[in-house]
């Protein structure tokens, strides 16, 4: 085996299969093309998604570079990105992706991201100015703490200015009026009614797995002992 090839292929062929597959998902759900019986069908595979990384992250902790390589590590990065109606597990994935960034096992822009993700999907505004979402006035900003330093805090993670940001982001929405697999564009308005009507389903579908749901509760226990330790980073 060289330096090169990951510890565990047959994980990153599956962690990519399904970050291929969920992202040409999200590109119809921007577009507003499945129906309700599609929507159904969709949010069951994004549940199916959630439980495999769970499983993945209890079983390995991070899943980084050397386990699978850096496009699978990238791949379970996104099914994390998107786990947005699953909030404990979305945060308990941060951490151990912060200690994978912190060990030289992963990005750490991806870990900008999905920290950024976390503090949207609880309501309270984001360090690095990495999410945005689709409005009638195209793609904005999600709320940001001291905006007026927020392009130092970027450089500090290896991200670009913020203007440079969104006019790519932009851009590319403009071409073909969708986000496709823009890691940093959070769900349409249509969309967000959908979850808010059905999120309650994912627990209903979790219920059975104990496993799961230990795993889950001991790494969000890990997450409110990080904030403690980092206030400034949430505040």
């Amino acid at each position: 085996m060289t330096a090169a090839e990951p510890l565990r292929p047959d994980l990153a062929r599956e962690l990519s299969d399904r970050a291929m597959k969920a992202a040409a998902r999200r590109a119809k759900r921007l577009r507003n093309q499945l129906d309700a019986v599609q929507l159904g069908q969709d949010r069951y595979a994004d549940h199916a998604d959630t439980k495999v990384l769970r499983r993945v992250l209890a079983e390995h902790d991070w899943p980084g570079h050397r386990l699978v390589g850096p496009d699978a590590a990238r791949a379970a990065w996104s099914l994390a990105l998107h786990a947005d109606d699953d909030a404990d597990f979305q945060r308990a994935a941060t951490i151990l992706l912060e200690r994978a960034v912190q060990d030289g096992d992963a990005r750490v822009q991806h870990w900008a991201h999905l920290y950024d993700r976390t503090l949207v999907n609880s309501g309270r505004p984001q360090e690095f100015g990495t999410q945005q979402v689709v409005a009638t006035t195209g793609v904005e900003l999600c709320p940001v703490r001291a905006l007026d330093s927020l392009d130092q805090r970027r450089s500090t993670v290896g991200l670009s200015p913020i203007a440079m940001a969104l006019e790519t982001v932009r851009r590319r929405f403009a071409q073909d009026h969708q986000a496709g697999d823009s890691s940093t564009v959070m769900s349409s308005d249509v969309c967000r009614r959908y979850w808010a009507r059905f999120g309650d389903l994912r627990a209903q579908e979790a219920d059975g797995d104990e496993r799961a749901e230990r795993f889950t509760a001991a790494l969000n226990r890990a997450a409110q002992a990080h904030k403690q330790e980092h206030p400034a980073a949430v505040s």
